[in-house]
């Protein structure tokens, strides 16, 4: 039920975004349109008719898939009053004084009146509904917290988890202090609450415990006691309470309470402990830390890995674009080191250009194959852009798993020498240190694609490309854009795909004439199928696409359960 849950919760979060998208496209569409229908005759009417086609035939295809009805309606009818361009082709070199541009272009006038209006709607519809997503969140939402409930009081107790976890924390629970000590032993967590009153041991006893252990003493802590006694809170307070809440309170002040505490907390460790620049752990946070883990492996054995990495001639990005650039290409890399990470995994800036990174509960070969992942996401896209031009880059890793009577320096010296020998090597590779257990088995490889998909969604509309991508993000794939024909046509001459998504209708080059050149110049790639979209159904276009080599075809609108399943099934993902 949970895993449905956080499903519909996903298709919301990412209905809501394209709905975003879509209506501030639309904006700009309608300046194109109210351009294009102007009152003086254009120089190419017969080009600008097409542009106009294409316009609204993608806002009749993306509408419904955005639950904007009354714009889908509206937009059909201008594509109805313009279907006439795309018979046209034969005719372009024709007298353009035949052609009904100024006619439809007069009739269009009510029409874009009427989109108008439908987009002061919407837009007015979506303000409201952030507006009251702000007041019923009153606060940020939690950011990955995990809080431990201590109370030995049942009911209360199980009413506490219940209303943390539905506000978003990850919140584990201990009956006793000898339970809530096990658990602050395998656990990293953000704050504690804490009763005072228990059996067999009072809640004092953790004060103790916790400022024994130099890796809890920060930890944030907020009593929650029956008694209403001055003394009690002093007591608490010069233990290292942060926050005293007496019994019975209600929810909502305790919520309160929390978040302001680890928003604090949050903002303190951001100054301490965070990189300014990428956001990431600074090398102080990584020497605390370090500490932290290896004494966590001494009560609890376990591997853990460390990996060295070096962003690829950072030196001329520096000196050929500036600084500027340079900040945004480490920034870049922080982001995608960070988002394939687990919540466990610890991410440093360790100076310059170097990120330093550790794997609990892994060994050196996993640790391997972690960052060789990552290096192929680095393969597929910029990691940074700069009015308009795009950042590449690659990196070299060195790994190193931790073996006992190892010291800090030792085993941050061994993962360096290992990317040294990756950057001798050519860069852009992955090195796993021999001597590591289990390092020969698994040897030093340049890190290779695998067995992932590569997809291009070729469509001019970038909301809905945006959209898919969400969407398909999930499966083991990789993904390709493209903005018209031309350039889609362009770039898997370059480099081929497993599967091509393609709008019928784009400028340039339109999806059919695009199979059309491939065909007849016999360049499509031998294994690359191919999943034509658009928003006409007619029976000659889906034949078309099939005799050109369309190996599926799919209407617009379409479900996106639907096109997940046939991307699947096309791509031979179970």
């Amino acid at each position: 039920m949970a895993s449905g849950n956080d499903r519909i919760g996903r298709e919301q979060r990412l209905l809501k975004e394209g709905k975003k998208k879509y209506i501030a496209e639309l904006g700009k569409q309608l300046i194109q349109l109210r351009e294009g229908c102007g009152l003086t005759e254009p120089e190419s009417p017969l080009e600008t008719a097409k542009h106009i086609y294409r316009i609204v035939h993608t806002l009749k295809g993306s509408a419904p898939m955005f639950e904007f009805v009354r714009i889908g309606s509206v937009a059909q009818r201008l594509v109805e009053l313009w279907e006439w361009t795309q018979r046209e082709k034969a005719e372009a070199s024709g007298p353009m004084t035949a052609l009904p541009f100024g006619r439809c272009a007069e009739q269009s006038q009510p029409l874009l009146r009427e989109l108008e209006l439908e987009l002061e709607v919407y837009k007015r519809e979506l303000e409201l509904d952030e507006q009251q997503e702000q007041v019923n969140s009153s606060f940020l939402q939690p950011n990955g917290e995990r809080l431990l409930v201590l109370d030995d009081d049942e009911v209360l107790r199980s009413y506490l988890v219940r209303r943390l976890r539905m506000d978003g924390y990850e919140v584990d629970e201990a009956a006793d202090v000898a339970t809530a000590m096990k658990l602050l032993r395998e656990n990293p967590y953000h704050l504690i609450t804490l009763d005072l009153m228990m059996h067999p041991d009072s809640g004092y006893e953790l004060f103790e415990f916790l400022k024994n252990d130099p890796t809890l003493k920060w930890l944030p802590l907020i009593v929650l006691s029956g008694r209403n006694d001055v003394n009690d809170k002093v007591r608490c307070f010069y233990l290292g309470a942060d926050d005293y809440v007496t019994k019975p309170f209600q929810y909502e002040e305790l919520g309160a309470r929390i978040y302001s505490l680890l928003s604090r907390t949050r903002t303190f460790e951001q100054m301490a402990f965070r990189d300014p620049l990428t956001g990431v752990y600074n090398r102080r946070f990584f020497d605390h830390q370090i500490q932290v883990e290896l004494e966590r492996i001494a009560r609890y054995p376990a591997p853990i890995s460390l990996a060295f990495i070096d962003i690829d001639g950072f030196k001329s990005i520096n000196d050929t674009y500036g600084h500027r650039v340079g900040d945004q290409v480490l920034r870049g890399l922080a982001h995608l080191l960070q988002n394939n990470l687990r919540a466990t995994d610890m991410l440093a800036r360790f100076g310059g250009e170097e990120f330093i990174l550790v794997l609990p509960n892994t060994t050196g070969p996993d640790a391997k194959k972690a960052i060789d992942a990552i290096l192929r996401q680095a393969h597929h896209g910029p990691v940074a852009q700069k009015e308009g031009q795009a950042f590449h880059i690659t990196f070299s890793a060195g790994i190193a798993e931790w073996s006992a009577g190892m010291s800090v320096k030792d085993w941050i010296g061994l993962a360096d020498g290992a990317m040294y020998e990756a950057k001798q090597g050519g860069r852009n590779r992955t090195i796993l240190y021999a001597g590591t257990p289990a390092g020969e088995a698994a040897g030093a490889q340049v890190a290779s694609p695998g067995s992932r998909k590569t997809v291009m969604i070729a469509d001019d509309d970038n909301i809905l490309r945006s959209i898919l991508i969400a969407k398909l993000k999930h499966l083991p794939v990789d993904f390709r854009e493209a903005a018209n024909g031309e350039e889609a046509y362009q770039s898997l001459l370059r480099r081929p795909v497993d599967l091509c998504i393609l709008d019928g209708v784009m400028p340039q080059l339109d999806g059919f004439e695009m199979l059309a050149r491939m065909k007849e110049q016999g360049n499509r790639p031998e294994e690359m199928k191919v999943l034509v979209l658009s928003g006409r159904s007619r029976e000659e276009d889906i034949s078309l696409g099939l005799k050109l080599g369309a190996d599926a075809y799919m209407h617009k609108p379409f479900s996106m359960v639907e096109l997940e399943l046939r991307v699947k099934e096309m791509l031979n993902l179970s």
